[in-house]
């Protein structure tokens, strides 16, 4: 019996999970002293441990440069980053405007982050941008890179730079009760933004931006948004798409419970006025509320701005099977529901199913150009398909 026990102790101090606590790193918790290395330290302490391990970042604020939290030689497949305190950005823009991401994680498997505040302080990249004076493009807030197994919950994202939060190359990812914030004229601001990846779940987020709320890329696939608030910003976009000729698709994408406050599309697919082989199918939109939305329902094939890089061509990006159900609310706009689809390769397969818009207490109307599809229940604006 005593060697029974013995044994179950050993399993478990053997096992049990082990906590880096990233001011036992030297990680100061003053805004001011650059945390980046002691960060990074507690990241390969973790990575070198053979159980699950937690790093551990106490309330305060703590000031972070680029952090690159590399999964190469990474043995463990059971981090946690548990963060109560707000990580900030040097309130110079350029300290990490240069790198593609403030915070990137990439080749990483079974990563957690629950809780925290980002604040990259992007505001005066912003103000340069609307200038219209040169600037960098900037970073991205949080990037996942090739990765599998990620959670991230109850984060809140301030003042990107560029996108708050990008999955790029991912299988098994769920986003969970995230709140995103930044001014509604701050330049490609993106809330969340998905492409090269599948299996990745996004639910109850709470997104006002400059740009698209969430945003998806090509190479996603099998995609669930659930329980989304949306406003300021661009809506839900599918693209744009279709920029390179040769560019995988878009297919199995579920939008559900979504609320769009004062933006300025509501559900939207987009591509690029170009010859591609891409593809956008199987994507189901439902239950959604529209509030003053400039354009609740869009299709937008012909993109082209400045009419550069694609005059007089046509998209070669395939929209089918695409179905919007119980949608109602108020658009800001005469035209409530637009198809503009593309002459070479028409939308095929577009489902209306109990859709209801209006514009200033009256019914709206809808533009259709090379869409085809059905009407179900009670559709207002009539339908055009």
């Amino acid at each position: 019996m005593i060697q029974i026990l013995i044994i179950l102790t050993l399993f478990y101090f053997s096992s049990a999970e082990t906590t880096y606590n990233v001011q036992s790193f030297g990680a100061k918790s003053d805004g001011k002293s650059d945390c980046t290395k002691a960060f990074l330290s507690a990241w390969g302490a973790a990575c070198a441990a053979t159980s699950p391990a937690t790093i551990y970042v106490p309330q305060g604020t703590y000031l972070l440069g680029n952090a690159y939290f590399a999964g190469k030689l990474c043995k463990n497949t059971a981090i946690t980053i548990r963060v109560e305190g707000t990580l900030v950005a040097p309130s110079d823009y350029n300290a990490i405007a240069k790198s593609e991401s403030w915070l990137k994680f990439e080749g990483v498997t079974g990563v957690s982050i629950f809780g925290g505040t980002l604040d990259a302080q992007g505001s005066q990249l912003w103000a340069c941008k609307n200038s219209g004076n040169a600037c960098p493009k900037g970073a991205t807030s949080l990037a996942f890179y090739n990765s599998n197994n990620i959670m991230i919950s109850g984060l809140t994202s301030l003042n990107s730079q560029m996108f708050h939060v990008l999955i790029d190359g991912c299988n098994n990812a769920n986003l969970v009760n995230m709140k995103i914030s930044a001014d509604g004229n701050s330049p490609n601001t993106d809330g969340i933004h998905v492409e090269k990846s599948s299996g990745v779940t996004i639910m109850n987020p709470d997104v006002g931006t400059g740009d698209d709320c969430v945003s998806i890329g090509p190479g996603a696939s099998n995609l669930w948004i659930e329980n989304l608030a949306c406003g300021p910003g661009h809506g839900v976009s599918i693209g744009s798409l279709g920029w390179d000729s040769q560019e995988a698709g878009v297919q199995n994408v579920t939008v559900k419970t979504a609320t769009f406050s004062g933006t300025e599309n509501g559900v939207r697919v987009k591509t690029w006025a170009r010859p591609s082989n891409g593809f956008v199918r199987n994507v189901l939109f439902q239950h959604v509320v529209m509030s003053n939305v400039q354009n609740p329902i869009i299709i937008d094939q012909n993109y082209c701005p400045n009419h550069e890089s694609c005059p007089n061509q046509a998209s070669g990006v395939k929209i089918s099977d695409v179905t919007y159900q119980d949608i109602h609310g108020t658009s800001a706009t005469q035209v409530a529901v637009k198809f503009d689809c593309s002459k070479t390769r028409p939308c095929t397969g577009i489902t209306l199913d109990e859709v209801n818009l209006t514009y200033k207490d009256k019914p709206a109307t809808a533009s259709c150009a090379n869409a085809g599809g059905t009407a179900a229940g009670v559709v207002e604006p009539t339908s055009c398909l």
